[in-house]
């Protein structure tokens, strides 16, 4: 077990309360430096946090009545001189302190601030109002306790690594949050813009926990796989108020604009299964050796199986053979440029992620010995390899997409991550290799960017349209690994170490040019900080 204190401070120079907000673990409240001030939010699944206000601005003042800034953060309080702030439980906050100070208070209704005093003692702000009842030596050290008990869990790794490692453990556990209704913790992509719990993400993160928190990195899969279709699809979404499985549980303002529209091949008037990318089973077999609980095991391969099977019978739209996206939302690449074509997209990621799923499905059952389905799935997974190289451009040079049936004139990270099946011939191999080391594709100042700089749709900053993300370059580390180049994987894998340190922490994605992060990405991001631990571990054995 790591010491806590000093992975506190470790974390602390991090907690600056504007990228990394003040919150405690399972809770909604995130507090945020607002100028001279605080300005207190609740994080709720698709709504944005200024329509979340609790408390507009809060400042402290001291005896004579002048504001007193902000002097400290760390995990578990927020320091003005003699005055704390910190959680008095997970819905509400304390201010309380020594001395005389009084807690100027401005709600969102536009009333006239109010000034609470110290005579009256410590100040309880919760969504359900303010009072004066809460014991704020008690609420200090719960709250100390709680952040405590998390940060010692946090990985050893090499020094060079301890102080990002400590952040991003911290970031896992400020991003937890309990959904009502289900009994379970979800470690959100970000308490600042996506508050539940993604099929994807859940899988990026639960490989980061499961490191110091294997128990909650199960209970991600468990939520993920837990409210399959009858036909075996996952949810692209666990939230609070239920799932989102198709464009018809979209929230309204987006329902039509995110409809298919014009397709060739399916109704665009239906609704749309909304999912992730399959890897469902590449998750779950990260967390064996980790979890000890064979019956967890068999429940969730047997899910993996079914949601397997569900892509080959509900999303090979056009009936070839290889399934296709439906749906932007299903690739996690939204904005991707192989999106601009007519949907429905055969990707070579999709391939990919099928055909090791399908032998880690075949692994298992012979594992078991279920030889019948060891069969089945991996003559399935040979069938998809071959559809996978007939879609090599070798005029091109890379794993080309396909829009509607037609090809897709867009070079991007999907045409790489092939990779991952360890399964492509040489010359395929070569030829990602080549495109990893041409300045005018994929090799930019930081690496790996999403789209080739030759393509028209290359852009520095715009999401999935050129930025680095943390769980491709994980992907495609493990893809060189198991293809024959450990040393390119390990090189990769160091860079990405690097760009998450001098882009100052696990953001959503970075600047390929200038290693930042891009203006509009979201900070303090759940699988930059799951896939940073994962990687600095591996690297510090």
């Amino acid at each position: 077990m790591a010491d806590p204190r000093a992975v506190g401070d470790r974390v602390a120079p991090f907690l600056d309360l504007v990228s990394a907000p003040f919150t405690l673990p399972g809770s909604r409240i995130l507090v945020f430096r607002e100028g001279d001030a605080l300005t207190i939010r609740l994080a709720e699944y698709e709504r944005d946090l200024d329509d979340c206000v609790l408390v507009r601005t809060l400042r402290v003042l001291d005896g004579d009545g002048r504001a007193t800034p902000v002097s400290s953060v760390r995990p578990d309080r927020i320091g003005f001189g003699g005055v704390t702030l910190t959680f008095d439980g997970p819905s509400a906050v304390s201010v309380g302190g020594d001395g005389a100070w009084t807690v100027e208070v401005e709600l969102p209704s536009g009333d006239a601030p109010l000034l609470l005093s110290s005579a009256d003692g410590a100040v309880r702000i919760a969504a359900d109002g303010i009072s004066r009842d809460g014991v704020h030596h008690d609420a200090l050290a719960t709250t100390a306790r709680v952040w405590d008990d998390w940060l010692a869990r946090t990985p050893q790794v090499r020094d060079d690594l301890a102080d990002m490692t400590a952040f991003c453990w911290w970031v896992l556990g400020a991003n937890i949050v309990s959904l009502p209704g289900r009994g379970a913790r979800a470690v959100v992509p970000s308490k600042i813009g996506y508050v539940g719990l993604w099929q994807w993400d859940a899988y990026f993160i639960a490989s980061g926990l499961r490191h110091g928190g294997p128990d909650l990195a199960r209970e991600q899969l468990e939520l993920a796989f837990g409210f399959p279709g009858a036909d075996g699809q996952l949810p692209d979404v666990v939230h609070d108020e239920g799932i989102l499985a198709s464009s018809d549980d979209l929230p309204p303002a987006d329902r039509e604009n995110l409809r298919r529209a014009g397709s060739a091949i399916a109704d665009p008037s239906a609704p749309i299964p909304l999912t992730k990318p399959p890897l469902a089973a590449w998750a779950l077999r990260r967390l064996e050796g980790y979890v000890d609980d064979p019956a967890f095991f068999d429940t969730a391969w047997a899910v993996v199986a079914r949601s397997q099977d569900w892509w080959f019978a509900r999303s090979d739209l056009d009936g070839d053979g290889m399934p296709e996206y439906g749906h932007p939302y299903s690739s996690g690449l939204d904005d991707s440029p192989v999106f601009d074509a007519e949907l429905p997209v055969a990707s070579p990621d999709l391939a990919a992620y099928l055909i090791l799923q399908d032998d880690l499905l075949a692994a298992r059952a012979r594992a078991v010995g279920d030889a019948d389905a060891a069969s089945r799935h991996a003559e399935r997974a040979a069938r998809t390899l071959s559809l996978l190289e007939s879609m090599w451009d070798e005029s091109a040079g890379y794993f080309r997409s396909y829009g509607a049936g037609s090809p897709i004139d867009a070079e991007t990270a999907v045409s790489l991550l092939p990779l991952l099946t360890g399964r492509l011939p040489g010359t395929y191999v070569a030829g990602i290799l080549a495109a990893l080391d041409d300045p005018a594709r994929f090799a930019t100042t930081w690496t790996v960017p999403t789209v080739a700089r030759r393509e028209a749709s290359y852009s520095d900053e715009r999401m999935w349209r050129g930025p680095v993300w943390v769980n491709v370059n994980a992907l495609l580390a493990e893809g060189l690994a198991v293809s024959g180049h450990a040393e390119r994987a390990r090189a990769l894998v160091e860079e990405t170490l690097r760009l998450v340190m001098h882009g100052g922490g696990p953001h959503e994605y970075y600047n390929p040019s200038t290693g930042a992060k891009a203006p509009r990405a979201t900070t303090a991001f759940g699988w930059s900080a799951a896939l940073f631990v994962d990687l600095a571990v591996q690297v510090s054995g």
